[in-house]
């Protein structure tokens, strides 16, 4: 290593190394990454005082970053909560079972609709759609909640991002900083991505495959009980199929119960008149039921008419193009929008205090299933030059240490000359400085080394800085690293967030390995 690393550099990097380790023992990491945190704080600052504030720092600082996601999590949580207090949510979903009719029909569906919508929207938008409308099909055709997260994230955060084919935001840092055309990187990125995904996505198919169920409507009421359990906690991993179906009238939306109950009072008045309880049960049995059918066509509408806006924005100039966290927030206000009229809907005197409830189950829900992410993230944070600065209590105007890339820049200047240890080598690069779990940050470092690496070994740089925006975005975009937006793929489909990125581990190196090579073969 070079010897302008500092002592902080050098216990930054002991951090990661630990934190890394504790991960492929299967252990929690977050003692690790508050003691990581800490200790770099003290070494950089030699001060006690600065190190022990650097622990609440960097939580609140990564709190507030993170909490967007948190935020859209709870507002589709709290709207579907209100939807299936109805029955709605039964409805809504029933026209998707003619196509996902069992696991590997759902899974493919999942896949090429979460592809299709983050190539056009980025993910951060796809996912809470996915999440209010597919996911739910899913779990009842039989398919396992890992297995729905896999394919959200590997297509989604992964295949779709890795390239941004349609936004270009990822070739252009890449090809700027690499001096080349961003055409060229955005379409051998665009090759690169669909290799690692269809790679990843097969693995992950035959891996999860023996965990597929038949369908059947216990498997939703088990799946949605989840947001009760314990199942976020790390080292409590869920069962990957979901729990053994409990059968019973509870399994049913509450309109077929209802109507179901109703059904002997219907029969009796051929026997003897209705008296006006019974008359006032039968009515308000067919308004629950019609209730439950309007939302059940209002919501996916509404998130239709959602759809076309973005396209419409985004091909014409009819209407502003939304992008990314500007999205999101639209997912996040129908959905509220769509609570309060469910709320009043469902009990119209107490709607008020109904809402509430609902809001803090899905507040509840998101911090429970996800808060652990927190301090992990402060501790990645602290090693990136945008955060540093806020964690290490430095003033406003000061720049902040970038821990993380001090590293990989005195690692590059130690990679033999050779094409395939070059690629190799930008590859890890690139997925070591995803580690902080944004995916895009990287890619000015990978890309220069790509400009700089590429003639002395005779490749073609754009193909390099194509490698590297690989390893930068799909670590660090949401496949590989817990406290990236992968945080929202775990809170949809309901699975720990450490160990949805273990599954992912395997099919996605797998496919970035395959690519690298492929890459330096083909270009």
């Amino acid at each position: 290593m070079d010897v302008s690393l500092t002592a902080a550099n050098w216990v930054y990097l002991g951090g990661i190394i630990v934190i890394l380790g504790t991960m492929l023992m299967r252990k929690n990491i977050v003692v690790p990454a508050v003691i990581g945190t800490f200790l770099t704080a003290f070494v950089f600052s030699d001060s006690l005082v600065t190190g022990l504030a650097s622990i609440f720092n960097a939580s609140l600082v990564a709190a507030r970053e993170l909490f967007n996601i948190f935020l859209i999590i709870s507002l589709v949580t709290a709207m579907l909560g209100a939807l299936r207090q109805m029955g709605a949510d039964r409805l809504m979903v029933a026209p998707f079972r003619r196509v996902m009719r069992g696991g590997t029909s759902s899974f493919i569906v999942l896949a090429v609709v979460t592809y299709t919508i983050s190539l056009f929207f980025w993910p951060t938008p796809a996912v809470p759609l996915i999440g209010a409308v597919l996911i739910p099909v899913a779990i009842r055709a039989g398919l396992p909640p890992m297995a729905v997260g896999m394919a959200i994230a590997i297509c989604g955060q992964g295949m779709a991002l890795s390239s941004d084919y349609i936004i270009k935001v990822a070739p252009g840092l890449s090809a700027k900083s690499a001096g080349v055309d961003p055409d060229v990187v955005a379409d051998r990125a665009l090759v690169m991505s669909l290799i690692v995904g269809l790679t990843a996505l097969l693995i992950a198919y035959f891996t999860q495959r023996r965990h597929m169920r038949r369908p059947a409507p216990e498997l939703l009421t088990d799946w949605e009980s989840r947001a009760e359990s314990d199942f976020g906690k790390p080292g409590g991993d869920a069962p990957e199929g979901g729990a053994t179906p409990t059968g019973g009238a509870i399994d049913r939306a509450p309109a077929e119960a209802a109507t179901s109950a109703a059904l002997p009072t219907t029969t009796a008045v051929l026997a003897e008149p209705v008296t006006a309880s019974a008359r006032q049960v039968i009515d308000d049995t067919f308004k629950s039921i019609r209730a439950a059918k309007t939302f059940a066509v209002l919501v996916p509408t509404a998130y239709l008419a959602f759809i076309v806006y973005l396209m419409v924005g985004k091909f014409t100039d009819l209407v502003p193009d939304l992008k990314g966290g500007d999205a999101a927030a639209m997912v996040g206000g129908i959905a509220a929008l769509i609570l309060f009229a469910a709320a009043a809907t469902n009990d119209k005197k107490g709607f008020l205090e109904t809402t509430s409830e609902h809001l803090i189950d899905g507040l509840v829900f998101a911090f429970k299933a996800m808060g652990i992410v927190i301090p992990i993230a402060g501790f990645f944070f602290i090693g990136n030059g945008d955060f540093s600065a806020a964690i290490l209590g430095l003033p406003a105007d000061a720049t902040g240490p970038t821990l993380l890339f001090d590293l990989v820049n005195a690692a590059q200047s130690h990679l033999p000359q050779n094409v395939f240890v070059t690629s190799f080598g930008i590859l890890a690069i690139g997925m070591i400085a995803g580690l902080e779990g944004s995916g895009f940050t990287g890619l000015p470092l990978t890309g220069s080394l790509a400009g700089a690496l590429g003639p002395a070994v005779g490749m073609d740089p754009a193909t390099l800085a194509a490698i590297g925006q690989m390893g930068n975005i799909w670590s660090g975009g949401g496949t590989l690293v817990a406290w990236s937006s992968l945080i929202a793929v775990a809170g949809f489909a309901r699975v720990p967030v450490l160990e949805l990125a273990r599954k992912c581990f395997v099919p996605v190196v797998s496919g970035l390995v395959l690519s690298t090579a492929l890459s330096v073969l083909i270009f």
